[in-house]
């Protein structure tokens, strides 16, 4: 069993921090008390804390006794947000971590309470996608819960999940069949032309802004996603590098809708998503074009993430796409939010987590 401190509450101080002056000491409490990498570390630290567009993070660390040493931090990070259509200032909740020699109930809630009660004095907003076992903590400091962030699969190739119930002859003869039967769905949908094309991009594109500028939602609480927003989420980062997937009616003609791909072995993931529609259901027509470049660049499953309506969700459930996980989202509204303006839809994704 770890030591667990048995100092008193008393003994710690929570502190504001910098995130230029402060790296070293960030870092220490990071990389001692979190799994991986020194680089990556670094990498997502001159990312999220040193280039983000619209400011600094707020930065909170807690400290024992007289001394100067950190053993506890956590940050809140500003993100652009609609609410109504009309923009609000929101932060996001990242990198809670406290010292395993500190991480009694007392010193963890000093900490969260410090930075909810800065932060809402200057967000309208504030959320995050807190661990589960954290959740009684953030419950307790003020944040109440939104939405669950569900997690949804589609099988694009069959054989691999039958041969976990079966032999693996039998399980590649069903699973060949229906793969088949799946593509002929596709053909039939190309024969009678109701259909978009896809096409691949490396970067954020003017094609992907001018369908935020024409379907920037009226009602509800949606993240920004202009080519800004996107260029910093998804290409500025090396370890966040996304393709975006691009469909339209005819090749090279406006977008009706794009999708934020990651491919990690067998498994394409859609990280964020964007359409007409997004806020109410994406079209069944974006989703067959996803489904047939997902095929088409040979992934077995394509997995998918987002906190929304039912509504919203149902055409995902509609060309088989089936939840498999969930996660807990939490959320903040500021005072000066009236409780009759805070709404009751919003629409997250990955994107609009820091990893």
């Amino acid at each position: 069993m770890s030591a667990v401190s048995s100092a008193k509450p008393s003994e710690y101080f929570v502190v504001a921090g910098d995130v230029h002056r402060d790296r070293g000491k960030f870092m220490h409490v990071c990389r001692s008390n979190l799994t991986g990498s020194a680089a990556r570390f670094d990498a997502k630290y001159d990312w999220f804390y040193l280039d983000c567009p619209w400011g600094a993070p707020l930065l909170q660390a807690i400290v024992r006794g007289a001394g100067d040493e950190w053993v506890g931090v956590a940050a809140i990070g500003p993100r652009r947000m609609l609410l109504d259509g009309k923009e609000i200032r929101a932060g996001e909740l990242v990198d809670l971590v406290v010292d395993s020699k500190h991480r009694s109930l007392g010193p963890a809630l000093m900490l969260q309470q410090a930075i909810f009660d800065r932060a809402l004095a200057e967000f309208d907003l504030i959320y995050g996608f807190p661990n589960p076992k954290a959740l009684p903590v953030v419950k307790r400091v003020g944040y109440s819960s939104f939405p669950d962030i569900v997690r949804a699969s589609r099988v694009l190739r069959h054989a691999p999940y039958l041969q976990r119930v079966m032999p693996r002859l039998p399980a590649r003869i069903g699973g060949f069949a229906l793969d088949f039967v799946d593509r002929c769905g596709d053909i039939g949908r190309w024969l009678t032309g109701s259909r978009y094309v896809y096409e691949w991009s490396s970067e954020v594109t003017l094609r992907m802004q001018e369908l935020w500028n024409r379907t920037r939602p009226h009602k509800g609480l949606v993240s920004v996603r202009d080519r800004e927003t996107l260029g910093w989420r998804f290409t500025q980062a090396e370890f966040h590098y996304a393709r975006f997937l691009q469909v339209s009616e005819r090749r090279g003609g406006p977008i009706a809708a794009w999708f934020a791909c990651q491919g990690e072995g067998p498994t394409l993931h859609v990280r964020d998503f964007w359409s007409a529609d997004a806020t109410t259901g994406v079209s069944r027509k974006a989703l067959h074009a996803l489904i047939r470049a997902g095929r088409a660049e040979g992934y077995a499953v394509i997995s998918v993430e987002s906190a929304s309506t039912s509504d919203a969700l149902s055409t995902w459930r509609g060309v088989r796409f089936i939840a498999r996980s969930r996660r807990p989202v939490v959320g903040a509204w500021s005072p000066r939010i009236p409780e009759s303006a805070r709404p009751a839809a919003i629409h997250l994704s990955p994107a609009d987590e820091d990893e």
